[in-house]
């Protein structure tokens, strides 16, 4: 004689949805980047001595195509003080860190015209730089 079986089910209890769904919010915000300039292609130029800064508020770039990229998305000179007086806002001045990256082979005739956006806009300028590598002596 066959015994009939009861079925099992599996299921989330519904009172734990809500942790469920906030640990999963956390998890996102934190993985999250506000600033995603990955896509931009840019080689620093280098510098003997570097000092590290505060993180900034913008990141302006110049790509190896010599585009103006304003926290990753494309931007024209002229676009650059407006969008940058927004971001900034009323944050106080010292803390007001815009970084620079610039391709190390951009001439002045690309970066200068943003440098003066970011002063227009009232940012603090700091140029991204890397630390030269020693030569090594073979």
């Amino acid at each position: 004689m066959k015994l009939p079986r009861k079925k099992l089910t599996a299921s989330v209890p519904s009172f734990a949805m809500g942790d469920i769904g906030f640990l999963l919010l956390i998890f996102f915000v934190i993985l999250a980047r506000a600033q995603d300039d990955s896509h931009v292609r840019w080689q620093p130029a280098k510098l003997k001595e570097v000092e590290m800064v505060a993180s900034p508020l913008a990141s302006v770039t110049i790509d190896t195509g010599f585009k103006n990229y304003l926290d990753g998305k494309e931007i024209s000179t002229d676009a650059l003080p407006a969008a940058l007086s927004q971001i900034l806002g009323d944050t106080p001045s010292g803390k007001r860190y815009v970084f620079l990256k610039v391709h190390k082979e951009a001439k002045a005739i690309h970066f200068e015209p943003i440098i003066a956006a970011i002063s227009e806009a009232g940012g603090d300028l700091v140029h991204i730089l890397e630390p030269e590598q020693p030569l090594s002596s073979q």
